[in-house]
């Protein structure tokens, strides 16, 4: 599919098209709905292996309930084991939807138009995930209204001055808006479902949540101002979430943790692993649904390029870490950075590095980059890494701390596993339910970046086209 349209150029532009095969407004409507309106078997068998480790979940949950957080590896100076590992990797897997959305987007990035639905989509499901840990690692979280910010009857205000409770906030409003964007952004979609629609159920569902759009010009208006102010308030959202997410670490003093290149790290990191998702749920999309002529060669090459960027951040941050560690003189750091590289975590370090910086290098190399298989695997290579880069960070720095006598080595139990595993199952649930019911690509969107919506295109002479596609 790569190679079919390979030369194709926008006839105004002279770049490569964004949609490739001639297509016009309606054989988009077409290819994007129809996966909607007729089942198919992939997504069945996707939904069933995701509902089966949603289970999984629901059994881990239930169980440490019943028990407690003593089913968890957890000991004593490791207070913090896989939820926390969790909670931080899915936070950062949610950043690459609204990066691709809001600040693609405001740059006028047009390649971001087949792509971004998916996204905004995964960063939602994603936040829900991240939410669900910081919940039920507290150990009984049917009193976690406790602490909250409510009225004083409860005599327990909150601490302002904690990070982890700056995360509430920081995560709340990130989830917020990124769900209002993204539900502004499936209106005019929504509208296109309800008028294609063939049972009355599916006409009231999709006619209710499209608000009554009609497509006129005040409604395109109205819509793309919503659109712009919230891609102006999801855009600094982009930065500070993840920010405010490190202060968990770098606020303490704690080696290993207590240092001042965490934020820009873990928002560079966050990009790298978001994306990294977006491909990895994307690659198989294309295939599955036959979208290789929505989704191109080239969105996936941009996006294989701002991993390749993020990945060389992320390595320098690792470099810089330990030349601070050396540089400060302080005994205490200097152990944390050299007990990470040969201490009882070495291999989850170097699983950590050769997955983070040394994967994403074969980007260099056309070949790879312009390979859907390629980058499928190397996706996956990167989600591996970034999860044990949140791993490193939080159980070698803690299980040797500042007395060797509470020194203690962390092992996950089964149900650490299940949980995690369990994440997974609810994350792709949703998603899966997204594919069947919702556009996965912005179907306006993608028609706006085709030659023929330009006001200045003319059809070839040759090329016999439908009347409104000249529009």
């Amino acid at each position: 599919m790569a190679t079919a349209y390979h030369d194709e150029l926008d006839p105004l532009l002279g770049r490569k098209n964004l949609v490739e095969g001639g297509v016009s407004y309606h054989d988009i409507t077409e290819a994007v709905a129809t996966p909607i309106e007729v089942p198919n078997s992939r997504w069945w068998i996707a939904f069933l292996i995701s509902l089966s480790m949603l289970g999984v979940l629901g059994i881990a949950l239930g169980y440490l309930f019943w028990m407690g957080t003593g089913i968890w590896g957890l000991n004593n100076p490791i207070a913090w084991g896989w939820a926390i590992v969790n909670f931080v990797f899915w936070v950062g897997i949610g950043h690459a939807g609204t990066l691709i959305s809001a600040v693609l987007f405001l740059f006028r990035q047009k390649w971001r138009t087949s792509i971004n639905r998916a996204s905004e989509a995964m960063t939602i499901f994603a936040v829900i995930c991240a939410l669900l840990f910081p919940t039920v690692h507290a150990g009984r979280p049917w009193v976690l209204y406790w602490s909250l910010p409510l009225p004083n009857q409860m005599s327990m205000w909150p601490n302002f001055r904690s990070p982890l409770l700056w995360d509430v906030f920081a995560v709340s409003t990130y989830f917020t808006v990124s769900l209002l964007f993204w539900y502004v952004g499936l209106i005019p979609d929504l509208a296109t479902m309800r008028d294609r629609a063939k049972t009355p159920m599916r006409r009231f569902a999709y006619g209710l949540f499209a608000l009554g759009w009609r497509g006129s010009t005040r409604h395109w208006l109205h819509y793309e101002k919503a659109y712009l102010i919230f891609a102006g308030l999801a855009t600094p959202l982009v930065l500070s979430v993840h920010t405010v997410v490190s202060f968990d670490f770098a606020v303490s003093q704690l080696p290993g943790w207590h240092t001042t290149i965490f934020p820009p790290y873990f928002v560079a990191g966050a990009i790298f692993s978001g994306f990294a998702m977006v491909l990895t749920l994307l690659v198989p999309l294309r295939a599955w649904f036959k979208l290789g002529h929505l989704i191109t060669i080239k969105h996936l090459e941009n996006m294989a390029k701002i991993i390749l960027l993020t990945g060389t951040m992320v390595g320098y941050a690792y470099a810089m870490e330990f030349f601070i560690a050396w540089y400060s003189g302080n005994p205490y750091e200097s152990y944390a950075f050299t007990n990470r590289l040969f201490g009882d975590y070495w291999w989850a370090y170097w699983t950590m590095v050769s997955c983070n910086v040394i994967t994403p290098q074969f980007i260099w190399f056309k070949a790879i980059r312009r390979s859907p298989l390629a980058l499928f695997v190397l996706s996956i290579f990167v989600n591996i890494g970034m999860w044990f880069e949140r791993f490193v960070i939080t159980v070698t720095s803690l299980h040797h701390d500042f007395l060797p006598s509470s020194w203690d080595y962390y092992s996950p139990t089964v149900w650490d596993v299940a949980t995690l595993l369990g994440s997974f199952g609810l994350f792709f649930t949703l998603f899966c339910i997204f594919v069947r019911f919702l556009p996965m690509l912005a179907i306006a969107e993608v028609k706006s970046v085709l030659p023929q919506a330009d006001p200045h295109y003319h059809a070839p002479h040759h090329a016999p086209t439908s009347g409104k596609e000249h529009h």
